[in-house]
């Protein structure tokens, strides 16, 4: 499915959009569109939520949504009109843009994260399903901003795996091409997106997903820095490696979700605005190809990956901004940490070894994730020890990767999103292997707890997405954002 052009800043959504439901599609205008057309009275909570759930039910074989409730979001809308009608006797437009800057937008939360009265499965047949009776303080936030749930999208098992596949519910298809996977593991929520059924959409990002299945939809996805967003946790230890943040099919989309989840003003929203309108001040920015898999792993970029990176390097020098390869500076030196490869499996896994399930559940559980039980079960603490402070110590000096630069730049995915089962097809050592050559350059972002951005950039023969990976400096979410909306300009 090609995705519209963008829509003009002035533009509103159209009429047939908001009345023939058989033509819903949250991408003909931008989310502060929608948004102000329920602050108008030109289309309500209700309508908007409708369009939503028709939208997901029309396109149920893409395999968005693990859990859908028409009624739970409906009743949610009916309350959402009814109180907008009550404070608009009592606050100017400002005020309740202020308040509610997500009024009647519907979004959905994967299905690791609590929302209260909606089943979650966290992706596994190996524990039952809970109800929650209260949300996850993310959700609580999001909601408190205006937007209403749908439901529960796809997610793999626990969010381990860059694919969103399990055997709870249908795979998530990806848009451009129904054969592949959407990526993972906030795989739905990307579908929702990329198809329309969602004008955005809340992720989490413990190694790659939000940036892995923005990449494979050809959306926008920001992962904070660590501590960045009030609700996550803000310990300062690498193995604190998961930040919620936004996934869009526009960068000032993206923005508006991103400045609800950090708890501010439209301050993203500003800047971005800013820069569409009068460009960035030059930045330097570093590019470099080399992963730290890397020589553990044999890393192959396709064909589309160079040709994304030469177009992104070409856009970004057509906005003033100095490109540089890293090896210009750091010479025949490694780039990144030594021993990345197993340092990282260990910290990624040893969280599974306190993993509370019967041995019967257990036998219900993918084979990679038992795979990954039994790697950590097996592993000396002493050697679990040792890489999680190798790491830290990496991430303790993350700034000094950044050298002479502002920012750098990397690919996204190494290859083209693979045909659904593909890695599962796998023994699970080979799918391990598998995910982080397809993945190389996203799970060193959450170790250093750096912000990151992918940015679309190439668009291949075959229709897929191809994007570019922008880390910035602690702090510099909102310049990602607007760098990556110049990008698109």
């Amino acid at each position: 499915m090609a995705v519209p052009p963008r829509v003009p800043q002035s533009a509103s959504p159209r009429a047939e959009h908001t009345t023939d439901l058989s033509k819903a599609d949250f991408r003909v205008a931008t989310a502060a569109q929608w948004r102000q057309a329920v602050e108008t009275g030109e289309v309500s909570c209700v309508e908007l939520t409708t369009t939503a759930l028709t939208a997901a039910g029309t396109m149920s074989e893409l395999g968005a949504f693990i859990h859908l409730d028409p009624e739970f979001a409906l009743t949610r809308a009916e309350q959402q009109d009814t109180t907008l009608n009550l404070l608009q006797d009592h606050m100017t437009a400002r005020e309740l843009r202020h308040a509610a800057p997500l009024l009647g937008l519907p979004t959905a939360f994967k299905d690791l994260v609590p929302v209260a009265g909606l089943p979650l499965t966290l992706g596994t047949a190996a524990s039952p399903v809970t109800v929650p009776s209260q949300d996850a303080p993310l959700a609580r936030t999001v909601h408190h901003a205006g937007a209403i749930s749908i439901g529960k999208t796809q997610v793999p098992e626990f969010g381990l795996p860059c694919y969103s596949e399990n055997q709870v519910a249908d795979p998530a298809r990806n848009p451009l091409d129904v054969t592949r996977t959407a990526g993972g593991s906030t795989g739905g929520g990307a579908v929702a997106v990329a198809a329309g059924i969602l004008p955005v959409a809340p992720g989490s990002d413990g190694g790659g997903s939000i940036r892995i299945p923005a990449a494979a939809c050809g959306l926008v996805g920001l992962k904070p820095g660590r501590g960045r967003i009030p609700d996550d946790d803000q310990s300062r230890s690498v193995q604190n490696l998961v930040t919620s943040g936004p996934i869009a099919t526009i960068a000032e989309d993206a923005a508006l979700l991103f400045d609800v989840m950090a708890k501010q003003g439209p301050t993203a929203q500003s800047i971005v605005q800013e820069a569409l309108a009068t460009g960035l001040a030059p930045l330097r920015i570093g590019v470099t190809t080399e992963s730290p898999f890397s020589p553990d792993l044999d890393i192959v970029l396709a064909e589309d990956a160079v040709r994304a990176l030469e177009t992104g390097i070409s856009m970004l020098g057509r906005h003033g901004h100095q490109i540089q390869g890293t090896e210009n500076c750091t010479g025949p030196e490694r780039f990144w940490a030594e021993d990345y490869h197993q340092n990282f499996q260990a910290l990624w896994t040893a969280r599974l070894a306190d993993l509370n399930l019967s041995s019967k559940q257990e036998e219900h559980l993918e084979p990679l994730t038992r795979y990954f039980l039994e790697s950590a079960r097996a592993r000396p603490q002493a050697v679990t020890r040792a890489s999680v402070a190798a790491l830290q110590e990496f991430a303790d000096d993350a700034h000094d990767i950044f050298g002479p630069w502002d920012l750098l730049m990397t690919p996204m995915l190494a290859s083209a999103p693979p045909h659904l089962g593909w890695f599962s097809s796998m023994a699970p050592e080979d799918n391990y292997v598998e995910q982080c050559r397809f993945t190389p350059y996203s799970s060193v972002v959450n170790v250093l707890g750096l912000p990151a951005v992918n940015v679309p950039v190439h668009t291949s023969a075959d229709g897929m997405s191809w994007s570019v990976q922008l880390i910035g400096k602690y702090g510099t979410e909102e310049q990602l954002l607007a760098l990556a909306a110049t990008m698109a300009d």
